[in-house]
């Protein structure tokens, strides 16, 4: 039977040696000497922390995660050793993705026991990634004098500050229309059309202008067929 000094992890740790005895006709005449002078290293063992999840979050041109739940862990025996750090969760990438791997880092050991451990960070973790609203702005409504249909005409120059250094411009052509083609004063006006490009584009949902307003002024009507 073998036994180590102590429990804790370390390397060339003297091992004492019990149990052997001697049989035969002769071993009357010996005393049994133990095998000495054996060594051998405790590895620390892994001790991996549970109890993180990581949380969804709108598309912000960054990695960053934001993890929930109460990190713990679950020592050999009655060992002593408890989580202690910042866990830190990160997307492999930044763009808009559906279950997209997080990885932890941060977190640390502590207690009487600790430093038999090598901890390791949670794992399987996962999130959402959704896509930000992007609007598109510079557009506005003319007025116009009534045509019987509710045609809106548009004017400026459509554009998008997107986040951080992305690259997305608007493409598309904007579309006005009045909620009816009736002549009337500040009325409001939709737009539809616009689209978004550039290599970030797959991370925004296009918000197309809005609180666009304009007037249809009545038209003349002339008179005819009088002499």
């Amino acid at each position: 039977v073998g036994s180590f000094a102590s429990k804790d992890a370390g390397a060339g740790k003297a091992v004492t040696v019990s149990g052997y005895t001697l049989s035969g006709a002769d071993a009357g005449n010996y005393v049994v000497l133990q095998p000495t002078g054996l060594s051998a290293t405790i590895n620390k063992a892994n001790l991996a922390v549970s109890g993180i999840a990581a949380l969804d979050k709108t598309y912000d041109a960054t990695t960053a995660a934001t993890l929930t739940g109460t990190a713990a862990v679950a020592a050999l025996g009655s060992d002593s050793v408890l989580v202690t750090g910042t866990g830190v969760g990160s997307f492999a990438s930044k763009d808009a993705g559906a279950n997209k791997a997080v990885s932890v880092s941060g977190y640390t050991l502590s207690g009487a026991d600790a430093g038999n451990y090598v901890v390791l960070q949670p794992t399987g973790l996962s999130a959402t990634i959704n896509k930000a609203n992007l609007a598109v702005s510079g557009i506005a409504a003319l007025d116009k004098t009534y045509d019987a249909t509710t045609a809106a005409t548009l004017t400026g120059t459509a554009a998008v500050a997107a986040l951080g250094s992305d690259s997305v411009l608007v493409t598309g052509t904007g579309v006005g229309s009045f909620a009816s083609k009736d002549a009337g004063a500040n009325k409001a006006v939709s737009v539809t059309g616009y689209t978004l490009s550039g290599a970030d584009a797959g991370n925004y949902v296009v918000l197309q202008p809005t609180g666009l307003s304009a007037t249809i002024n009545k038209a003349n009507l002339a008179v005819s067929g009088i002499a």
